[in-house]
């Protein structure tokens, strides 16, 4: 099954919103995916890091 372009993704992030759902509803569902899409490029190229790390970071 080819993967989806950028459109067909945008569309069907779109579709599945419910009927009442605002331009913001629809700008907060694509900033997610643009955010978990950034996420896979990052971890497909080995950029992650352990929970350990990523604790520290956060909690100084």
């Amino acid at each position: 099954m080819p993967v989806p372009n950028v459109k067909e993704r945008l569309l069907e992030a779109v579709r599945g919103l419910p009927e009442d759902a605002t331009v913001e509803d629809a700008m907060e569902r694509l900033y997610f995916l643009a955010k978990v899409e950034e996420g896979e490029r990052q971890a497909d190229a080995g950029q992650t890091m352990s929970h350990e790390e990523a604790r520290k970071r956060v909690l100084g």
